[in-house]
């Protein structure tokens, strides 16, 4: 059982349910295996191989569903495991919105996204690795004083879903990164903290480990001396790191489960005015190499090219088979979420955002999860730096940055073209004409 193809098992798992009654199953099958390791101070700290393997099955007895889950591949193992599926479903009430994909949205071919590069890296080398990002970050500048460690992780895995429908697909894929956190101390004895990190498909695509270094030094040193504000209505620029986090709950808001729940901000607002007319924001599955890239959803939809915001205006909700239906509209090949969201970027990079404001916040670090997605409201610590002229003055911390996020989105005034792909969603720095700013 240990060489069995994912694929294998679940056409394993669907002929045990059909046996035992169901009429519809679906599965998915996960393996992988990975290396992290951990420097701190130039000591190591961790070394940690990873071997992973899960199944996930889903059955139903009419619109009655049943899910269990193993590690376990043995034939006894996933026999008790589709069982116990059965079992749940036929002590589950009726969903008549319950059941799998339509069929004719079953993606019929699986295109090659280049998304499988492993690094057959040995754990001496990875520590040689961590070790040089760390060492050039405490090198770059004699502030940093301690360091919360370097680390480097590389994994590289399977993943495979199939139905009753006659689906059974799957693809190999692999995510690299390394990560740098350090601690800087002023001549007043305070102490601040940053980091930087590189992510990619293929590990040959990362960033040079010591400028990721280097880059975590800067952006700790440059935070010494922090200072608070006092409270004000300024405009604010989030930095693409920080932005991303806007547009997560932008996709909340309109993905089915808050849409039927009637537990979203942007309720009912397909064909509405979301965003200002400049925007556009779409979803792009088939970049090579993606970190969010999927030839498939996790129902089997095969997924596509999208335009969510168009001249700002909401053009659909992200579906699933199950919210489709309680909304009676399409999949939009979105279980499991949005694949690649390319928010499309303006002209101006950083510094040309800072002067196009003149004078207000730059926020570079957000803390704490302060969003209500049905109401919209939004309260969340910060740290940045204070701008006036156009140019960073000095920094800030033990802020509260808020508003409202429907008002938010359509104050946006600028986009930047420092876009941050190393995540599922592709933004640069945003520009918001007016932000409430909590401090002293």
């Amino acid at each position: 059982m240990n060489n069995i193809e994912p694929e294998e098992i679940i056409e394993q798992v669907l002929t045990l349910a059909q046996a035992q009654g169901a009429t519809a199953a679906e599965a998915d099958v996960n393996t992988g295996r990975g290396l992290s390791v951990v420097v701190r101070m130039g000591e190591v700290e961790t070394v940690e191989h990873q071997r992973d393997r899960g199944l996930g099955i889903t059955v139903y007895a009419g619109q009655c569903k049943g899910s269990a889950s193993t590690t376990d591949f043995s034939p006894d193992a996933l026999a008790e495991t589709v069982r116990a599926a059965c079992t749940i479903a036929g002590n589950s009430s009726e969903d008549r919105y319950a059941g799998l994909l339509d069929p004719r949205y079953l993606a019929t071919s699986i295109p090659d996204l280049d998304l499988h590069h492993p690094w057959d890296i040995t754990p001496e080398r990875a520590i040689e690795l961590a070790r040089q990002c760390e060492d050039a970050a405490r090198a770059s500048d004699n502030r940093i004083v301690n360091s919360e460690g370097a680390s480097l992780g590389t994994y590289a895995g399977r993943h495979a879903y199939g139905n009753s429908n006659g689906f059974i697909g799957g693809w190999a894929w692999s995510s690299h990164s390394m990560d740098c956190s350090l601690i800087a101390t002023g001549k007043d004895g305070r102490m601040q903290s940053d980091n930087w990190y590189t992510r990619s498909r293929d590990y040959r695509d990362l960033d040079d480990f010591s400028a990721v270094g280097r880059e975590a030094a800067r952006r700790t040193v440059a935070r010494l001396k922090s200072r608070r504000l006092s409270t004000r209505r300024v405009p604010v620029i989030f930095e693409a790191p920080a932005a991303t986090g806007l547009f997560g709950a932008f996709i909340g808001a309109v993905s089915g489960g808050p849409q039927y729940r009637k537990a979203s901000f942007l309720l009912n607002q397909q064909g509405a005015q979301v965003f200002p007319d400049f925007m556009q924001i779409s979803e792009r599955p088939h970049i090579p190499k993606g970190i969010g890239s999927a030839p498939f959803d996790n129902e089997g939809m095969a997924t596509r090219d999208r335009n969510l915001i168009t001249d700002g205006i909401l053009q659909g909700y992200v579906l699933s088979a199950y919210s489709a239906r309680k909304l009676g509209l399409e999949p939009t090949g979105n279980a499991g979420g949005v694949h690649n969201l390319l928010v499309q970027p303006g002209t101006e990079d950083l510094p040309g955002l800072l002067r196009a404001m003149g004078q207000g916040l730059l926020i570079t670090d957000m803390i704490g999860f302060g969003v209500n997605q049905v109401t919209g409201d939004y309260s969340r610590g910060a740290a940045g730096f204070w701008v006036e002229n156009g140019e960073i003055q000095y920094p800030v911390e033990e802020i509260t940055v808020a508003g409202k996020l429907a008002e938010m989105y359509k104050h946006i005034s600028m986009t930047g073209k420092d876009v941050d792909k190393r995540g599922n969603i592709h933004t640069g720095s945003v520009l918001i004409e007016g932000m409430t700013v909590a401090g002293e």
